[in-house]
């Protein structure tokens, strides 16, 4: 059974507890395995901070691109990050956006080594 902390230390409490029931039936190979695909796709809080940041007094939407939403980036694009209320929203929940597309790639990820 792996432990998330043993595996990947480096992440918060809210994200190992999230990751556990992912990782709690993978042995050590497959842990070892997932830690090392999920640290290459995982988004870190603070580089989706710095450009929700950028996209307030530059370019509205890069955090949105960051995070693989396509749409939602364009229309922050076009509509100055809808008025620079979707951006101030944004800045107070970048650790919410990170967290659940890390999940969701984890989610991906544990499929993927699962099915192998």
């Amino acid at each position: 059974m792996a432990n998330v902390v043993q595996f990947l230390p480096e992440l918060d409490a809210d994200e190992q507890a999230a990751l556990q029931p992912l990782m709690g039936g993978m042995d050590e190979a497959k842990a070892q395995q997932f830690a090392f695909a999920y640290r290459s796709r995982r988004k870190d809080p603070q580089v989706i901070l710095l450009t929700t940041l950028l996209g307030f007094f530059i370019i509205a939407g890069v955090q949105r691109f960051l995070l693989g939403q396509i749409g939602m980036g364009l229309l922050y694009l076009f509509t100055g990050g809808l008025c620079l209320i979707g951006t101030i929203i944004d800045l107070v929940n970048y650790k919410k956006l990170a967290l659940e597309y890390n999940l969701k790639e984890a989610q991906q990820i544990a499929a993927m080594i699962s099915a192998a």
